[in-house]
């Protein structure tokens, strides 16, 4: 097993994380790691990629390092465990495979003759080619419902932003002067919205279950325009 000095081309230590999990899971191995399913290890990958994204926001450059390999351990040890599963097996060089095959097709403007010389372009052709790859009819299909309710409601106006002169105009916003001061910044809006949230919360309401609910009416919406309500 090599160590970090001395790999010999990038990569090389991630098939020693490999060998180790394979060793892990092995007779003889650990058996807290030879007991864990798919479904046991959820909340840590979940656990995991919350703690990715603290140390992203905290700029914590020495904790996304290790946060980033806790991460990886979730997938490396997924794909150990998919591997043991007889006529559907697979492993992590089939995980491998996928997303390179993947990046490849997606991205035709840097391995195929494509065009694309804006972020926007590419992410319209991205969204365009999955949608024909997954044999998907709404721009919606695809997003999980299950994202936390400003995530999903944002990918919902993102994904929709193509037909939102066919859609209902959304609910009037506030008077420009609080809307001004409110998106002055991204602290102000954060504030913004916590003086909402705590304004629903005396009032009864959930804001979450609210934004959720939005989104979905706004999906069917969508959905409506395109024909498949």
């Amino acid at each position: 097993m090599t160590s970090r000095g001395d790999a010999a081309r990038p990569g090389q230590r991630l098939l020693d994380l490999v060998a180790v999990m394979d060793r892990l899971r092995s007779p003889g191995g650990c058996p807290w790691d030879a007991r864990q399913t798919h479904e046991s290890l959820v909340e840590y990958l979940i656990e995991e990629a919350y703690e990715t994204v603290e140390a992203i926001e905290e700029s914590d450059q020495a904790g996304l390092r290790e946060e980033l390999g806790d991460l990886l351990l979730q997938v490396v040890f997924h794909a150990r465990i998919a591997a043991e599963a007889g006529p559907d097996a697979f492993d992590i060089d089939d995980v491998a495979d996928g997303i390179v095959t993947k990046l490849i097709a997606r991205h035709p403007h840097v391995f195929g003759e494509a065009t694309a010389d804006t972020p926007e372009q590419v992410e319209a052709n991205w969204h365009a080619l999955k949608a024909r790859e997954k044999g998907r009819e709404s721009v919606t299909d695809g997003i999980p419902r299950t994202l936390p309710s400003l995530v999903y409601a944002g990918k919902v106006l993102a994904r929709s932003a193509a037909l939102a002169d066919r859609l209902p105009e959304l609910p009037a916003r506030p008077e420009a002067a609080l809307l001004d001061e409110a998106l002055s910044s991204e602290e102000a809006f954060g504030d913004f919205l916590l003086a909402l949230v705590s304004e629903a919360r005396d009032r009864g309401l959930d804001a979450e279950t609210a934004v959720r609910a939005a989104a979905r009416r706004r999906v069917r919406a969508i959905r409506g325009v395109e024909g498949l309500a």
